[in-house]
């Protein structure tokens, strides 16, 4: 498979080594168009593999789903990680400190009064006599630069005096709005309700009335009507939201709404910019009537890349387009969407909403209130998930999860093998190519329980993980005991033992070891193994003993025919499926029977874990990203899964794990695990004790405090002490002084006795690392938003 992830016809045929599984369910669509589809040449991609008209509405959808055309349009800033960017709005970094709105309409009214009374005082004379010198002291300034002779009415330049006068008149009345505007605070009220800040001499009476009629003053003065006017409109329009109203009515009329100023996207510029005119017309006709959703543009744009990526499949994609139109590039399943959304999904940016910050003091404030999703570059980190029975783990972390790698699974960017327990409201059949169900009858698939390998070193290593991985912490012992016994049988068979003879091999049966070394006497190095694993057999630290006592919880009628391996299957078996597959965009659930074999579950998931982390690391091509998501994580995690969720940030791929508590976790392992992974969420009500190893993973921060110490006033004055008596017996209090001390003081971001007794239900606490490293604090999430 090349780099851009791209796949072609064979891969849905399954005519390849490792095909494409098919689905578990009918593909969701509505009917195949009249008649054959157009004839196109052969190319890399193919003809869709099911029908390829309008996608199915999903079931959930509300009536009032914007068009994909508008969707497209909306803002998808660029965002800290974890934000919801699609119409994500920045907010500031510090919190506004806001005066209650009585306190200050209260003060802005008083300041607005005293500024009033200020003036008044002035343009009535009764300020005068305060400077010695001049009646109108506030106007020594025009005596300083006017003639005394310009002052008579008679004088030719008396007009310029008034004009003067009355210009030194604005001057001072905007010193005083200045300065008791910002006494009163009024720029707050501005912002706040949208009220300007009022010239303070429109109120106060006569001033105009007094003016002169001087025709340049007329001009000014209705000059500054036309800007009150348009002032008070201004501010109504504000408080109404005019703008809005218009902008709605224009779109009831059925105006076009103004594209922006960049190209618009459903037009399909960067197609069109590469010659493919056609193409791209078919693309944007097909966006804005509907007919192609949001999976069919995150795929063509996908294969879109390859095309950039490799030049050469520019003819076979426009032939694609021309011929299927929004189902060209298809998924090998056929299906365009999933039949039914439990989540809100953000397919450009790859984003599935989880919830919402809560406007809680402990969150930053630039964070409050801001969406919280998830995407790849988070995931790419591995996630823990710890919470007890019932904190909605399933519903509101792991199914909104599952459900959004499946959706970018047909888009072609990812694959996905989801883990859960029979009967357990993950997602429905339809929504996977392959439904694996361990212990039933009806499972259309069987599990490799070597996972494809071909080197016994390499099967035995990830076997010896499942089988006792969560009893001792080195495998290699195991799996050199493995390595001995199914290395001679694939030699003798051409294939590795199923697991009946397996465990007649390890509980060390005569008749298996002898048939076993008759069948490889030519092989000098597979005696050789079969000698030392007869060596090992008799020592007291051989762990043969515990592989066959765990090797027979498989080994159930039950389960008898999930784990044959290749080349042991006989007609009429169920095709195998193995984790080698991830390099196809493949949708996989896995359903484990825990409530009649809950060992045998536990040993499925650890080999499912090992197998992925195998996998995921061979992969030639990681430009798809693949999840291994396991809903109940339960005594799965060992010391080799550890080290193997560290390597796979670097391999494109990562693991969610759901646990109830740490204590399912080995002792040793709970921090390492902690540390392992780049997102922690704890959700409400576990215990302090998992909340303890959340706190020191999180760590401390600087914060500020107050501490406030009241004191009672003791006075000797008369006066004083009749007031505070008559205070005691108002409010019943004595008369105290506070005395505030703020200093910087280190804290735990959140401590165990928080995360234990104070997150409430509903909510988790959630921090998230990307793979580039950007990170963000734990922050108080409402799941349910």
């Amino acid at each position: 498979m090349d780099s851009d992830s791209t796949f072609d016809a064979r891969d849905a045929r399954g005519t390849r080594a490792n095909p494409v599984p098919r689905p578990a369910g009918p593909p969701a669509g509505g009917p195949p168009p009249a008649g054959p589809p157009p004839a196109v040449p052969p190319s890399p991609y193919g003809p869709p593999a099911g029908p390829y008209g309008a996608p199915a509405r999903p079931a959930h959808a509300p009536a009032t789903r914007p068009a994909l055309a508008e969707w497209l349009r909306l803002p998808r800033p660029a965002a800290a990680p974890g934000i919801w960017r699609l119409g994500h709005v920045e907010r500031p970094a510090e919190e506004h400190h806001t005066v209650p709105a009585r306190q200050l309409v209260n003060g802005a009214l008083i300041a607005y009064l005293c500024g009033w009374l200020v003036w008044s005082l002035l343009w009535n004379g009764y300020l005068e006599g305060w400077w010695i010198f001049v009646d109108d002291w506030w106007l020594l300034p025009m005596v300083w630069l006017v003639p005394k002779e310009w002052q008579s009415p008679g004088h030719p330049d008396f007009a310029l005096y008034a004009g003067a006068t009355y210009l030194w008149y604005g001057l001072v009345l905007a010193l005083l709005a200045h300065t008791f505007g910002r006494v009163g605070n009024w720029a707050e009220v501005w912002r706040r309700w949208g009220v300007p800040i009022w010239p303070l001499f429109v109120l106060v009476p006569g001033v105009w009335r007094e003016m002169p009629r001087i025709e340049w003053l007329l001009t000014v003065s209705n000059v500054y009507y036309a800007l009150l006017v348009a002032a008070v409109l201004a501010a109504v329009g504000r408080v109404g939201r005019w703008p809005a109203v218009r902008r709605r009515l224009a779109g009831a009329d059925g105006g076009p709404v103004p594209a922006p100023p960049e190209a618009d996207p459903a037009d399909w510029p960067e197609v069109r910019d590469a010659g493919l005119a056609e193409a791209a017309g078919r693309l944007a006709e097909a966006t804005r009537s509907g007919a192609l959703g949001d999976v069919d543009h995150a795929r063509i744009h996908r294969a879109w890349q390859g095309v950039r990526t490799h030049p050469g499949r520019l003819p076979a994609f426009a032939d694609a387009v021309r011929a299927y139109g929004p189902a060209a590039c298809a998924h090998p399943s056929g299906a365009r969407d999933l039949p039914v959304r439990t989540a809100v999904h953000d397919l450009v940016t790859g984003q599935v909403r989880i919830g919402t910050a809560a406007d809680h003091p402990r969150n930053p404030y630039a964070r409050r209130t801001t969406g919280v999703a998830l995407e790849p570059a988070l995931l790419g980190t591995s996630l823990l998930a710890v919470g007890p029975a019932g904190s909605g783990k399933t519903v509101r972390l792991t199914r909104p999860v599952t459900e959004s790698l499946c959706l970018q699974a047909l888009a072609g960017r990812a694959s996905v093998v989801a883990v859960t327990a029979q009967g357990a409201a993950l997602a429905p059949d339809e929504s996977f190519d392959v439904v694996v169900s361990v212990g039933r009858e009806d499972s259309t698939h069987d599990l490799d329980l070597y996972g494809g390998a071909e080197d016994p070193d390499e099967a035995a290593g990830t076997l010896a993980e499942a089988l006792v991985g969560d009893l001792v912490p080195d495998c290699r012992r195991a799996a050199t005991t493995l390595a001995r016994l199914i290395g001679p049988y694939r030699a003798a068979h051409g294939h590795f033992p199923p697991v009946p003879e397996l465990r007649e091999l390890l509980d060390g049966a005569p008749e298996a070891l002898a048939a076993l070394r008759d069948a490889v006497a030519g092989d000098p190095a597979q005696l050789r193994e079969l000698d030392a694993r007869a060596r090992g057999a008799g020592r007291g630290d051989d762990t043969g003993p515990l592989l066959a006592e765990r090797i027979a919880f498989l080994d159930r009628p039950a389960l008898a025919r999930f784990f044959r391996p290749a080349g042991a299957q006989r007609g009429g078996d169920a095709p195998r499926l193995t984790l080698r597959a991830i390099e196809h965009p493949l949708r996989v659930r896995v359903d484990l029977p825990e409530r009649g074999h809950a060992e045998a579950s536990r040993i499925v998931a650890r080999l499912l874990l090992a197998q992925f982390a195998e996998a995921a690391l061979a992969r030639a091509d990681r430009s798809l990203f693949a999840c291994l998501v396991l809903d109940d994580a339960t005594r799965t995690v060992t010391a080799d899964s550890v080290r193997a969720v560290q390597r796979l940030r670097s391999a494109h791929a990562g693991v969610v794990l759901a646990l109830r508590s740490l204590e399912e976790v080995p002792e040793t392992l709970r921090g390492p695990l902690l540390g392992a992974v780049g997102c922690r969420m704890a959700f409400a009500g576990i215990g302090p004790w998992d909340g303890g190893r959340f706190a020191e993973t999180w760590g401390t921060e600087w914060v500020q405090t107050r501490d406030v110490t009241n004191r009672q006033i003791i006075s000797d004055e008369p006066l004083t002490k009749a007031m505070h008596f008559v205070r005691r017996l108002v409010t019943g209090k004595a008369a105290t002084a506070e005395a505030v001390t703020v200093r910087e003081v280190e804290r735990q971001r959140w401590s165990a006795s928080d995360l234990a007794h104070s997150v409430p239900a509903g909510h988790a606490v959630l921090s998230l690392s990307e793979v580039r490293g950007d990170h963000t604090p734990p922050l108080l999430v409402d799941l349910r938003t």
